[in-house]
């Protein structure tokens, strides 16, 4: 039998309980980095995949974002857009960017990161 999706209600209450048991220190941080993501990504709705908060738009995760103990961090985030955000001094790894929790979240990157996903989804939506 196949599991059914949770419904709008559910999802974000598994987003909240996931913001409850990050660390209090993180959790500013990640709140503004979720409200960032939420305005930049009209439309999308939460869920939890993996673990750790994520938006859905069209059917597709569009992104992910995870709270740690001394960062917050969105993924998935393309080569180039990683190239881009380190050369701005952010910490990368394949897929992520990570925004340590003692400097101001860059809100114009986390924009153009996830402006740069939406486009992605819309062209292998197109293929």
């Amino acid at each position: 039998m196949a599991k059914k999706a949770p419904t709008d209600a559910q999802s974000r209450a598994q987003v909240r309980q996931y913001v409850a048991k990050l660390p209090s220190a993180t959790r500013k941080r990640f709140r503004e980095l979720a409200d960032t993501i939420h305005k930049s990504a009209r439309g999308g709705s939460d869920v939890i995949s993996y673990g750790v908060p994520a938006i859905r738009m069209n059917g597709r995760i569009l992104v992910w974002y995870a709270g740690w103990k001394n960062h917050i961090a969105m993924y998935p985030v393309s080569a180039t857009d990683r190239a881009f955000a380190a050369g701005k001094g952010f910490k990368t790894a394949k897929g992520t960017v990570q925004f340590p929790l003692d400097d101001p979240l860059p809100v114009s990157l986390v924009k153009r990161l996830v402006k740069s996903r939406m486009r992605a989804l819309k062209a292998a939506a197109k293929a």
